[in-house]
C-alpha cells in the first residue's frame, strides 16, 4: 500500500463570477521513502495540491472531489483535531521562504522545542537534546549556540537548514517541500538540495518536491508528475520523463533549461502563458501554446493514457513517442 495515494482530486474556489477549478481530478502516489517531483509553471496547481493534502486551503477553496489516503486513512474525512495530529507530525512541509516559516521574535531553540512539545509528551531538556541533534544533522555549526539565535541572525541558507531540521523533528513519514530553494543563491540551492536528498535517504522519509525546475527534479526524485492548468499531463519514472519526454509541454520545459541552449544563443521558451482559471481553453488546455496542435486538440480534452507505465495526456502521444509527429 502506498504511503500517500491521491485519487481524482478536485479543488474548487467559488467566486462571485462562478466556480473556478484549480485541480481537475489529479492522481498520484508516494511510496514509503520514495521521492516524487511535482513540476509545472506558476499557476499549474502545484502548491494547491500540497495545501489540499495538508487541509490548508485558504477559504473559499475546498476539496470538491476525490480522496487523499495517507497511512491508510482518508485525510479529507478527518476532523480538525485528528488532522492536527497528522499535520506537522506525520507530514511536514518546507516552504520556499524560511522567513515566512520562522517566527522572527522567537529564538530558534524556542521554536524547535515548542514544535516538539506540541506533538510529543517530553521534557524540555529532552526536546532541547533532539533539537541540537537535528541542527547538527543539517550541518549547522555550533548547534548548541544556534539554539539561542534569532532567525535574522542567520543567513538565508542557514535559515532554510533550520526549517529542514524543524521538518525532521517529529520523524515524519512524508515531507512536502514547496520550492525550497527559490529564495536562495544558486550555489546554496545545490547544497540544500543535496542535504535534503541525503536526509530523506538516511531517515527513510518520503518526499514530494514541488518545483518548476526539471533539472532539480532529475537529480533528486525517482518519479515525476507534470501539471498544467490543474491537470496531470505526464508522469512516470524521472529518468524516462526527463530523457524521453512525450507531452509537448514537458518537452517545452526541458528545452527551456539554460543548459540546452548553445553558448550565446537565445534561450528557448514556450510561447504564451499559463491560462487563468476562468479562461481554460476548450479541448486540450495546452493547445494554444502547442507546436503539435491539430484541430482535434481544440475539440475535446484528451484522456490520460498509459504508454508502458508512462502516463501522457495527449491525443498524439503515440506519434510523439515514435518520433512521427510534425
Amino acid at each position: 500500500m502506498a504511503l500517500l495515494d491521491v485519487r481524482d482530486l478536485v479543488v474548487e474556489f467559488p467566486t462571485r463570477h462562478g466556480t473556478l477549478t484549480a485541480l481537475s481530478g489529479i492522481s498520484f502516489s508516494v511510496d514509503k521513502g520514495e521521492r516524487v517531483g511535482i513540476v509545472g509553471e506558476s499557476g499549474a496547481g502545484k502548491s494547491v495540491a500540497a495545501f489540499a493534502i495538508l487541509n490548508l486551503l485558504s477559504r473559499p477553496g475546498r476539496i470538491a472531489g476525490g480522496s487523499i489516503t495517507f497511512e491508510g486513512q482518508d485525510l479529507t474525512q478527518l476532523s480538525t483535531q485528528r488532522m492536527r495530529a497528522v499535520r506537522g507530525n506525520r507530514i511536514s512541509m518546507i516552504f520556499q521562504d524560511p522567513m515566512m516559516t520562522l517566527n522572527p521574535v522567537l529564538t530558534i531553540g524556542t521554536q524547535m522545542i515548542e514544535t516538539l512539545k506540541a506533538h510529543r509528551d517530553i521534557s524540555e531538556a529532552e526536546a532541547r537534546r533532539i533539537a541540537i541533534t537535528r541542527l547538527g544533522e543539517v550541518k549547522i555549526p555550533s548547534p548548541e549556540k544556534r539554539l539561542d539565535s534569532y532567525p535574522h541572525e542567520l543567513s538565508g541558507g542557514m535559515r532554510q537548514r533550520v526549517v529542514i531540521a524543524i521538518a525532521l523533528l517529529t520523524e515524519p513519514a512524508l515531507i512536502i517541500a514547496d520550492e525550497p530553494t527559490t529564495a536562495l543563491d544558486v550555489t546554496i540551492q545545490a547544497e540544500i538540495m543535496s542535504l535534503m536528498l541525503a536526509l530523506c535517504k538516511s531517515h527513510g522519509v518520503g518526499l514530494i518536491l514541488i518545483t518548476h525546475d526539471l533539472a532539480v527534479v532529475s537529480q533528486v526524485t525517482q518519479r515525476v508528475v507534470v501539471l498544467y492548468a490543474g491537470r496531470v499531463v505526464e508522469s512516470g519514472e524521472t529518468g524516462r520523463v526527463v530523457h524521453n519526454p512525450v507531452h509537448p509541454y514537458t518537452r517545452g520545459l526541458l528545452a527551456a533549461l539554460p543548459g540546452e541552449a548553445p553558448p550565446g544563443a537565445r534561450l528557448t521558451q514556450i510561447r504564451g502563458t499559463m491560462p487563468s482559471l476562468n479562461a481554460i481553453p476548450e479541448g486540450c488546455p495546452f493547445h494554444p501554446r502547442c507546436d503539435y496542435v491539430q484541430d482535434r486538440c481544440r475539440q475535446a480534452e484528451p484522456a490520460l493514457d498509459s504508454l508502458d507505465g508512462h502516463l501522457v495526456r495527449c491525443v498524439r502521444a503515440h506519434e510523439l513517442m515514435a518520433g512521427q509527429a510534425a
